[in-house]
């Protein structure tokens, strides 16, 4: 398997190389959502007129949000940012490259993970990966009193990418402590009851929150997402709105219209990779989940939207809608109750999300103020490679939403000490500063959790 990726790297590179050089540019996007070559004006852009959008210019890239006291404090840390894109290097316009780098290349050094099974109220079963390794000796202290959670969920299909994997590094290098969501019969994780997890039910998401909680009850946790498994956070945010008990959260490369996303298909070369995977951890289960879903439709599927419809709408004891089940699972159906901070980083050349005009919900970032859309002109699907890393592939994009959080932990603070001033209108209002910062004290909750889990803990990696 291995051997077949690195062989297709270098038969794309062979082409992205042959396509450079005869002036063809991959992920140059028209504003109507058309292909084609840039202009010289445009070439920095990916086709989208900056000029036209409500934001803030930092280097190549776009910050779009509503002003706010905590928009200025993204701006300013975002701008003094020395690792945002560089621009003048050759990857910069081979986003298909980029992303195939970050999504199917195996990574340089494999993480140490220490396991924690959870047995839930219905008898499944989820895991949380703590990433306990490779340490290195300029590990950093965390400049505030507590401790700092980085919980990390993967996409949709579960992969532990080579891009979750360095941003777990670097965070466990800046102090924080990483933990991997994988849901049930992902990453080896047992399917003990005949239930998988919707594209965007949150409800054993918020198990692995009160769990977390109850490890470290006086710690800071934040969030992080990539790609398709952004559905499965923002739906969380949405429904438990200023009791997520998260300090803030970040999306790489989301897919926020994912009806749509669906419906549209994805490049032949990601659907049929995804599918691939999907088919092979449900055959894994095929005993228990042929009581209750048609397996020959689910492993008979053609496209990623056929595959989701057979798996999830023509279940044998619920048959529903394609239009049902996204009214439950769109993960922006209650984004108005979302009460934290929300970092979006997004390209405009993001072969596997499509045409930004099409794919992002612009009015969002514009009016939401707890949504921040980071929009930059290269970049693919979760790669913003940095210039001169090959042949590590390390993320730019890593580091800025790193830098994001410790810019959220020092506005936190400081709001924190202003308490005895006369409140200022800025987005931390009451319920984002109590609401949503875990509590300093033991909860009633975590007295509560003996008695709905039972876990246990063993070295899987």
């Amino acid at each position: 398997m291995v051997l077949c990726v690195i062989v297709g790297f270098i038969l794309l590179g062979l082409l992205a190389w042959w396509l450079q050089g005869h002036g063809v540019f991959f992920g140059s996007f028209a504003v109507d959502g058309g292909q084609r070559g840039p202009t010289k004006v445009e070439e920095r852009s990916g086709g989208v007129n900056f000029s036209e959008k409500k934001g803030s210019l930092v280097r190549e890239c776009l910050l779009i949000c509503k002003p706010s006291a905590l928009a200025q404090a993204l701006l300013k840390s975002f701008r003094r940012s020395a690792d945002l894109e560089a621009s003048g290097w050759a990857w910069k316009s081979w986003p298909n490259l980029q992303t195939i780098a970050q999504l199917l290349w195996p990574p340089a050094q494999p993480l140490e993970f220490a396991r924690d099974h959870l047995q839930l109220a219905d008898n499944g079963i989820i895991a949380l990966d703590w990433v306990v390794g490779p340490w290195k000796s300029n590990r950093k202290a965390t400049n505030t009193g507590d401790s700092l959670v980085l919980l990390v969920v993967p996409s949709a299909a579960g992969q532990i990418t080579r891009n979750i994997q360095q941003l777990c590094q670097l965070a466990l290098g800046q102090g924080y402590y990483p933990v991997i969501f994988n849901r049930r019969g992902h990453n080896s994780c047992p399917l003990t009851s005949p239930r998988l997890q919707p594209f965007g039910d949150p409800s054993d998401l918020k198990e692995a929150v009160a769990y977390i909680r109850f490890r470290h009850p006086t710690a800071t946790l934040f969030a992080i997402s990539e790609g398709s498994g952004s559905g499965l956070l923002l739906s969380y945010l949405g429904e438990c709105g200023s009791s997520s008990y998260l300090g803030g959260a970040a999306c790489i490369s989301p897919l926020l219209k994912c009806q749509e996303w669906f419906e549209a298909g994805a490049p032949w070369w990601y659907e049929w990779s995804q599918l691939l995977s999907l088919k092979r951890s449900i055959s894994r289960h095929a005993k228990a989940l042929r009581e209750v879903t048609e397996l020959d439709g689910v492993l008979g599927s053609c496209s990623l939207q056929d595959f989701e419809e057979a798996l999830f709408c023509r279940r044998k004891s619920h048959v529903m809608t394609w239009e049902a089940y996204w009214d439950c699972n769109d993960p922006l159906r209650d984004v108005d109750e979302v009460a934290v901070p929300v970092l979006c980083v997004c390209s405009v050349d993001d072969p596997i999300r499509g045409p930004p005009e099409d794919t992002l919900p612009w009015e969002l970032f514009q009016s939401n103020p707890y949504f921040f859309l980071l929009l930059t002109p290269c970049g693919g699907h979760c790669g913003f490679l940095r210039k001169g890393s090959s042949p590590s592939f390390s993320s730019w994009g890593n580091m800025v939403i790193l830098e994001y959080l410790q810019t959220l932990v020092e506005f936190f603070h400081m709001e924190e000490r202003m308490t005895e001033r006369p409140f200022r209108s800025s987005i931390v209002h009451q319920r984002l500063r109590w609401g949503n910062l875990p509590h300093r004290e033991a909860s009633p909750l975590s007295v509560q959790l003996h008695q709905s889990f039972s876990w246990q803990r063993s070295y899987t990696r």
